[in-house]
């Protein structure tokens, strides 16, 4: 073997090591299960799996229209389509307590009303007077004083027919106030429903900037420039 084989070998050697030494170097900077996470077909699924979760969130946007007409059919239902599930308990615990306060009063309502006109019968007709006085209990008028009292107790029967009618106003009052109060919260619930899908998408992040700097303030009525400060308010 002559002179120059001698240092083409050599050369060749040199250059194998070299090339090893670089693939060394990679696989050390290499997390030591990158190739394995790589070929991971379970692991490559669930990424794409996430991202595709995350692009629906990001597209997701409630459509205002469509949650006013559904919270008007079914209350509540609004708060659904924006996703405020925690604002169903608020929703229909309301209506409750409306529909109870509707309902107690139109009860009151309706007894009061009934004693009032029953004693207005028992002073104008006597023949019907003749017959409540044989069993009183039965008539309403007497069935509503409260326990442990009698009409002469209030006064005598005008004193106690003026008791009865205001009584009856008092609970016809608030039972039309009830109404009022229940339609007035069942739109506040469609119009809750339609600016949280407006706002859906708002930024309401606290990167709020405020800058206070001093400026030189111009004056147009002959006076003298002066010094003041400059305040600018910044949305990023």
């Amino acid at each position: 073997m002559n002179k120059n084989s001698y240092i083409l070998v050599l050369l060749i050697i040199l250059l194998s090591a070299g090339v090893q030494a670089q693939v060394d170097s990679i696989k050390n900077q290499l997390p030591k299960d990158s190739v394995a996470r790589l070929y991971d077909k379970s692991n490559v699924k669930k990424e794409l799996e996430q991202s595709s979760d995350t692009l629906t969130k990001k597209a997701f946007r409630p459509d205002p229209l469509k949650n006013v007409w559904m919270g008007a059919i079914i209350p509540g239902y609004g708060q659904i389509l924006n996703k405020k599930y925690w604002k169903l308990p608020i929703v229909y615990g309301g209506f409750l307590g409306c529909a109870y306060a509707i309902t107690w009063n139109s009860g009151q309502t309706q007894s009061y009303k009934n004693a009032y006109f029953d004693i207005l019968r028992y002073q104008a007709d006597p023949s019907y007077a003749t017959i409540v006085n044989k069993n009183p209990k039965v008539v309403s008028f007497y069935q509503i004083l409260p326990k442990g009292y009698t009409i002469d107790g209030f006064g005598g029967i005008v004193n106690y027919t003026t008791d009865l009618q205001t009584s009856y106003n008092f609970y016809r009052r608030y039972r039309d106030l009830s109404i009022i109060i229940t339609i007035a919260y069942y739109a506040l619930t469609i119009v809750d429903a339609y600016v949280d899908a407006q706002l859906y998408d708002f930024d309401i992040s606290p990167n709020l900037s405020m800058h206070i700097t001093p400026a030189l303030m111009d004056n147009n009525y002959g006076v003298n420039n002066t010094l003041g400060l400059q305040c600018s308010i910044n949305l990023k």
